[in-house]
């Protein structure tokens, strides 16, 4: 069971987890989700999004939203991460999520990323999405709500197989990215992967 959010809780006050996805991937947008659960709420399947089959997720997706006193989602374009390198594009949109948040949080927990200057106090956790029930929420809805992101942009450039990679550099990707180029608004072309490929199309 993950709970380990319940030794900073005071009192009750609301805690927020927040993680993000996608930070890794040379496509598509990088996601991140807040959620806050109910005091004592508890669901033993909730786990890191990384250690769940893609279909458990998508079932956990919308029992989270169904249970969940708040939750957010936020992204950050292929642009924006290349203006701001992967590392500040997550901070970004965790910030972005949490200050869609409806409810009155008293603490904020995420998966190992500082937030310097954040309103609202927080608690940065190594390997937080593995300990914390709100943290492995949020991993988990903004994880699917790339996921499903990346299936959409499939549809518009089946060519690339975005659906099946979801925007890392497999082998299959990068051999799509040599053949048809880097789509503009698309690929992140500050990642040297895409950046050594000159030819770029504009779709």
């Amino acid at each position: 069971m993950l709970d380990y959010e319940e030794r900073f809780r005071s009192g009750d006050i609301l805690i927020a987890g927040t993680d993000e996805a996608g930070r890794g991937p040379c496509a598509g947008p990088l996601y991140a989700a807040a959620c806050v659960f109910p005091i004592g709420y508890r669901n033993e399947e909730i786990n890191d999004s990384k250690k769940l089959t893609a279909k458990k997720r998508e079932e956990l997706f919308d029992i989270i939203r169904r249970d969940a006193l708040d939750y957010a989602v936020a992204d950050v374009s292929a642009e924006d991460v290349d203006r701001l390198n992967p590392y500040q594009a997550s901070r970004r949109a965790m910030e972005t999520a949490l200050g869609k948040l409806r409810v009155k949080i008293g603490l904020v927990v995420t998966d190992a990323m500082p937030l310097p200057g954040f309103r609202i106090p927080y608690v940065d956790l190594v390997k937080g999405d593995a300990k914390c029930l709100c943290i492995a929420a949020a991993s988990i809805l903004a994880k699917v709500s790339r996921d499903r992101y990346m299936v959409e942009l499939d549809r518009r450039y089946p060519e690339y197989g975005f659906a099946k990679h979801k925007g890392y550099a497999t082998k299959e990707h990068m051999e799509a990215l040599r053949k048809y180029g880097p789509i503009e608004g698309v690929h992140r072309l500050s990642y040297k992967n895409v950046a050594s490929l000159k030819q770029i199309s504009l779709f």
